[in-house]
């Protein structure tokens, strides 16, 4: 099967207008996937002051601006929304969507947006405990009429989700590197495990770590669908990715990325793929280099597609 590519989508710094015509484009010209993020400031943290666009609202639009590309979040931080109402509201994007979403969940990391709307930063382990009862009342409410669940940090008595998904079911993709839970979290539950901006040897490795936990638990390893994101830094002519990568590279790890010339960036993406990835997404942040995105359409994704 040919490598899926994807667009991931930070909504920060960046007008709406702009970024709805970006969807549009990915929609129109072969992409497979969109994702968004869910910070409420900008990231990597500065100071709060960065435009910044919440992300149901923004995934809602998504499927709005879109009609052929799957789209999803990587991932939603468990610590903000109650589980059921997660499920309730992912739902209702998959009917809005006609059936493209996908359920990005994770553990959550970014202290200063936690500290400044008013929510706690666990510990990992309570992050990653949170996470694995999330994970399963929000399964629960996506392949069941009915789900009761007792847990320390949540609960759900009979909850019933109506109208059903247009998907049955929803697929959840659990976003993480940790190797000791949240890897083994995604064997256990999700149909889909992404990680960000790793180098291709890493992300090999984690790849033979999440099969480990497939094997303990008894599960077909191919049943997770695999991918990654990485920073874009490619730019349409060898001039364009020196001034791309001279401009942004002090913002962006040197490990994740996508640089160069679409050669270069042809040669990164099998690279990743013989490591195991079945999805790359490629992260655009403003401005938005639109000739290198359409030297990426018109060179880039025939080669790789073969």
């Amino acid at each position: 099967m040919a490598l899926k590519l994807g667009v991931h989508t930070g909504q920060q710094d960046v007008e709406l207008d702009e970024l709805r015509s970006l969807w549009r484009y990915i929609d129109r010209n072969g992409w497979d996937f969109i994702s968004i993020w869910d910070h409420f400031y900008e990231a990597p943290p500065i100071d709060g002051t960065h435009p910044a666009f919440e992300a149901i609202a923004a995934m809602t639009l998504l499927a709005a601006e879109t009609e052929q590309v799957r789209i999803g979040c990587h991932v939603f931080c468990m610590n903000y929304r109650n589980p059921a109402l997660l499920a309730k509201s992912l739902m209702t994007i998959d009917h809005a969507s006609h059936g493209r979403v996908e359920a990005g969940l994770g553990a959550g990391w970014h202290v200063q947006e936690h500290e400044g709307y008013g929510y706690t930063f666990h510990s990992v382990k309570e992050r990653l405990d949170r996470l694995e009862e999330g994970l399963q009342i929000i399964q629960g409410m996506f392949t069941q009429e009915r789900t009761t669940f007792e847990g320390q940090y949540y609960t759900a008595q009979e909850a019933t989700l109506f109208p059903r998904p247009v998907q049955s079911p929803i697929p959840i993709v659990v976003g993480g590197r940790g190797e000791k839970r949240t890897l083994k979290i995604a064997a256990q539950y999700a149909n889909g495990w992404n990680v960000p901006y790793i180098n291709v040897e890493e992300y090999e490795r984690l790849n033979g770590v999440l099969d480990e936990w497939c094997e303990r638990i008894d599960r077909d390893p191919a049943e997770l669908e695999r991918s990654v994101n990485l920073h874009m830094l490619m730019g349409a002519t060898d001039s364009e990715a020196a001034r791309i990568r001279g401009a942004r590279e002090a913002t962006f790890t040197r490990g994740g990325t996508l640089s160069g010339s679409p050669q270069e960036a042809i040669e990164t993406l099998k690279k990743y793929e013989e490591s195991g990835a079945d999805r790359v997404s490629i992260a655009i942040r403003p401005p938005i280099e639109w000739d290198a995105l359409q030297a990426f359409v018109e060179e880039v994704m025939p080669a790789v597609r073969g």
